[in-house]
């Protein structure tokens, strides 16, 4: 057993554990057309949690959101986000990064897809100071694995009872936002 298979199976305990009826695991068949509306590969942890543990209702706070779907979805966020980004002068959401919870207060949670490890990045539009929206992405941690990892032991920044700790890593400014926030074609 891989450590993604072991984390992975971890991942599924605590959301059977969290969780009375969880969302039906997506399809090859659904991976493809969510790709498709992106336009991008999903990262590949990011597919093995949908396609082995659930559509979403699963994770930290809000819990994931599905892939696709009536409603808030992955695709339908990333479409939302990004067309809210089309033509302007400081676009807000970035290419290959996929929205997969909220916080709340417009606050999102991101894989960015086109890292190797998959960074999770913490989109908040809070602190937009009407510049650019650079400032308002933060890296919340250096891979998806990772970020599961502090959700199972409790030791996120967004974990209640984590809030009082010492040892809890904030998020911090991502070093790559203002390269990435290019502007969108209309």
């Amino acid at each position: 057993m891989t450590d993604l298979d072991d984390l992975l199976r971890r991942v599924a305990l605590r959301a059977a554990s969290d969780a009375e009826d969880l969302p039906t695991c997506v399809s090859e068949e659904q991976v493809a057309q969510a790709e498709a509306q992106l336009g991008f590969t999903l990262h590949p942890l990011l597919v093995r949690l949908y396609r082995e543990i659930a559509d979403g209702g699963f994770g930290p706070d809000y819990c994931l959101l599905p892939l696709l779907g009536p409603g808030a979805s992955v695709v339908g966020e990333f479409l939302e986000r990004r067309e809210a980004s089309s033509g302007a002068r400081y676009p807000e959401w970035p290419d290959g990064v996929v929205p997969i919870l909220t916080w709340g207060c417009a606050m999102y949670a991101g894989v960015d897809c086109s890292s190797e490890d998959g960074q999770v990045l913490l989109f908040e539009p809070n602190a937009y100071s009407g510049d650019s929206w650079e400032e308002c992405w933060f890296l919340d941690s250096t891979g998806l694995a990772a970020w599961l990892e502090t959700w199972l032991a409790g030791t996120g920044w967004f974990d209640e009872e984590a809030a009082d700790r010492d040892d809890v890593v904030e998020p911090r400014p991502w070093d790559q936002a203002a390269s990435r926030l290019s502007p969108v074609a209309s």
